[in-house]
């Protein structure tokens, strides 16, 4: 996820609603409808129908056989498959970028890891997820692979909003400490235990996720 100001009227609104979904502004089941949003944002309905559109993609946005659309809503099934679906992705990129790392990479990450774990601290679901996400991004982009990566775009949105829905649960820790692990890893150089650790991230968040929506 980037902070860059988008580049077109389509592109600002695909973000405003994308923070409002992510951050819950927006419950899930809220009914979306153009003109209102149109004249809310300040924009005519194109860019809106055009951000709707791209949001049915990213999952966050239902549309219904008759056209009406909702914030998608979040069950115990689809988080738990997101999860699945965003390990498998995610893993595979970490582990094929990983050798391609340079001390510049481990810089950015230790980065990123600060602005995750300030962003947190400080309330701001949006930046400390946005953080997060770019420590991934960081080692999967080294892969070379951008398709990988623009997958896993695809669903970082949906992973932010689930992590949101809990600000102060497990659900963040374990980013924070497995981060914390990863980093440590690397600067001893030992890539092949920082690919097992990532890797076990996901396999801890999915067991909070289905203990989250049980509570």
């Amino acid at each position: 996820m980037s902070y860059a100001v988008p580049p077109t009227r389509t592109a600002a609104v695909v973000r405003q609603l994308r923070n409002e979904i992510v951050t819950g502004e927006l419950p899930p089941g809220t009914l979306i409808k153009d003109a209102e949003l149109a004249a809310r944002l300040g924009v005519s309905i194109t860019p809106v129908r055009e951000a709707i559109a791209q949001l049915s993609v990213e999952g966050l946005i239902d549309i219904a056989p008759n056209r009406t659309r909702h914030v998608t809503k979040v069950t115990q099934k689809n988080a738990l498959e997101l999860v699945d679906v965003m390990g498998v992705l995610a893993c595979a990129g970490f582990e094929w970028g990983v050798d391609n790392l340079t001390e510049t990479h481990l810089d950015t990450l230790r980065q990123r890891q600060k602005e995750f774990v300030e962003g947190l601290a400080a309330g701001n679901v949006l930046a400390a997820g946005a953080a997060g996400a770019d420590f991934s991004t960081t080692v999967i982009l080294a892969s070379g692979n951008r398709e990988l990566q623009s997958m896993v775009d695809l669903v970082v949105a949906r992973t932010l909003r689930i992590l949101s829905m809990a600000p102060d649960s497990e659900l963040w820790t374990t980013w924070i400490q497995g981060h914390d692990a990863i980093i440590e890893l690397l600067e001893r150089g030992d890539r092949e235990g920082a690919v097992a650790r990532y890797k076990q991230i996901y396999v801890e968040y999915r067991a909070v996720v289905e203990k989250a929506f049980l509570d």
